[in-house]
């Protein structure tokens, strides 16, 4: 009898939580996601700062929503954001970009990925600078294996506010 009630002592919590194996497996799987979403991601960007929104498109999923604030609306559609982004034209020498903090939270088949990104580069011939500092929301759907974005937010990191005149 006291073995039994040893073996449930022991047994008990590993059924509450799990093996310490399929908890570790768990964590492991976990990073290795957090990985590839974020390659994606810097894939992305790193054309992006090349002046290649090729990257992005490559990844955005045919309903994408899209919002940052240059545009007075939301972007819905994959064919609306090849269209906003074929007048990107970039003068930035040398650019460059740190991407700060990012956390991936995945639910199921959908992962939210949060990060700032600063980014930096040479207008003419001045020297370095940082150029914009943003906020980054990227919403990413699994789709027959493969990780998409259904929905990206850009937003300045403490934007200026103008308050109205009184």
């Amino acid at each position: 009898m006291i073995k039994v009630i040893l073996w449930s002592l022991f047994l008990l919590p590993l059924a509450i939580t799990g093996s310490p194996k399929t908890t570790a497996q768990k964590l492991k799987s976990a990073d290795r996601l957090t990985e590839e979403i974020i390659a994606l991601e810097r894939s992305a960007l790193d054309l992006w700062f090349t002046g290649d929104p090729q990257g992005f498109l490559n990844l955005y999923a045919p309903e994408v929503t899209y919002f940052d604030p240059n545009q007075e609306k939301r972007v819905d559609g994959l064919e609306a954001m090849k269209s906003l982004f074929s007048r990107v034209k970039s003068p930035i020498i040398d650019p460059r970009y740190e991407m700060v903090g990012a956390k991936l939270q995945r639910h199921g088949d959908v992962a939210l990925l949060t990060f700032n990104l600063i980014s930096y580069g040479k207008l003419a011939d001045q020297p370095e600078t940082v150029l914009a500092r943003w906020n980054s929301t990227e919403v990413y759907s699994r789709t027959n294996g493969k990780w998409k974005i259904i929905h990206s937010h850009w937003s300045y990191l403490k934007p200026e506010v103008k308050r109205p005149v009184l």
